[in-house]
């Protein structure tokens, strides 16, 4: 029998946060940004549930084959462009988008001879404050004079940019990258890309042509401040295991490696299936919620490899086999993560490939 671990994803959440979006910004096509094992949900998984997307974002052309292996038939977008002029035949083949964040992806356009019979899609992206990727917005004009002068290149080039503090609501640096980004774009009549998951949410003045929602498809909140209940967005991916012992500890009991926790008083103790090896995280502090039996416990202790300990005194007629949930239904990612000083995108991608994963319909 296998081990009491699993992660069930719920295909009809992914749905529903996937029109979520289009009721944000309906007049916008959408990126189901699906890079990093679909943020760990299943990267096939997760465009198959997704079927309703009008594009896929993809960090490299090994995900994006991946998709197409699977008979994904939907535009793709790699998201970090081509990183050698020998994949641009494979890019031009399983026709799929690139974006040129930089002078050395431009060159290889330039000196690649492309396939004219199949015009390759391009997107462009300017740095309007995030100073990570993108050409600054003054280049734009040469940039696209360059790119037009490319043989099979497409003429209808899309500009986009990437926000750096969307999730936070009142930012003034997501203004100052809105008014940079329609300054330097707004003479091109070109489409534009702008939100991500909390652009989406909170800044409609980003939506433009293409959104690209990413945290917010897997039912979790990119805001410190609201639950992804709050802002209308159902939970994915839910963790699962069940207690595998229940011990009577006594006061002053050490409880788990190096004793860092110690029991105030008699009291059971639970173990559930689940730890670091299976992707919770190793920091998560004494008092971190888990539901055991539907209800709230405590994580006591340090996190092991393939267990925690949980404080059961709330639950004293828990047994071994009752279910335990470590995120997802029922109790937020978002808590856990705060509680391992960590964030959701970290635990959803880090789940490991010895947890068993089920699909449900709800």
């Amino acid at each position: 029998m296998s081990r009491a671990a699993w992660a069930e994803i719920n295909l009809s959440a992914l749905r529903l946060n996937l029109q979520r979006v289009r009721q944000l910004a309906p007049s916008a096509r959408v990126v189901a940004v699906v890079k990093a094992n679909g943020y760990g949900h299943g990267i096939v998984r997760v465009a198959r549930a997704l079927d309703g997307a009008d594009a896929f974002g993809v960090a490299s052309i090994d995900e994006a084959l991946e998709l197409r292996s699977a008979g994904i038939s939907q535009r793709i977008v790699l998201l970090e462009g081509v990183f050698e002029a020998a994949e641009l035949p494979l890019v031009q083949q399983e026709r799929l988008d690139v974006v040129v964040h930089h002078e050395a992806q431009l060159q290889i356009l330039q000196r690649t001879k492309l396939d004219v019979t199949q015009p390759l899609q391009v997107w462009v992206k300017l740095d309007t404050g995030m100073h990570r990727l993108g050409f600054a917005p003054a280049q734009l004009p040469d940039v696209l004079l360059r790119l037009r002068a490319c043989i099979g290149i497409a003429p209808d080039v899309i500009l986009m940019t990437h926000l750096a503090s969307a999730d936070e609501r009142n930012s003034s640096v997501t203004a100052q990258q809105v008014a940079c980004f329609e300054k330097h774009t707004h003479v091109e009549h070109s489409a534009r890309s702008m939100a991500n998951s909390a652009g989406i949410l909170a800044w409609p003045s980003t939506h433009y042509d293409w959104v690209r929602p990413g945290l917010m498809l897997y039912g979790i909140s990119p805001f410190s401040d609201s639950s992804a209940a709050q802002e209308g967005l159902l939970p994915v991916m839910t963790i699962k295991s069940r207690l595998i012992a229940v011990n009577k500890c006594k006061q002053g009991d050490a409880v788990g490696y190096g004793g860092a926790w110690t029991c105030p008083q008699d009291m059971p103790v639970g173990v559930v299936a689940f730890g670091y090896g299976d992707g919770y995280p190793r920091h998560a502090a004494s008092g971190t919620p888990v539901l055991v039996n539907g209800q709230r416990v405590a994580l006591v202790g340090r996190v092991s490899m393939d267990m925690i300990t949980v404080d059961l005194r709330s639950q004293p007629q828990a047994q071994v086999g009752d279910p335990a949930v470590l995120w997802g239904q029922g109790l937020p990612v978002e808590e856990i993560a705060r509680g391992a000083a960590t964030i959701p995108y970290e635990l959803v991608c880090g789940i490991t490939q010895r947890v068993r994963v089920t699909e449900v319909e709800d």
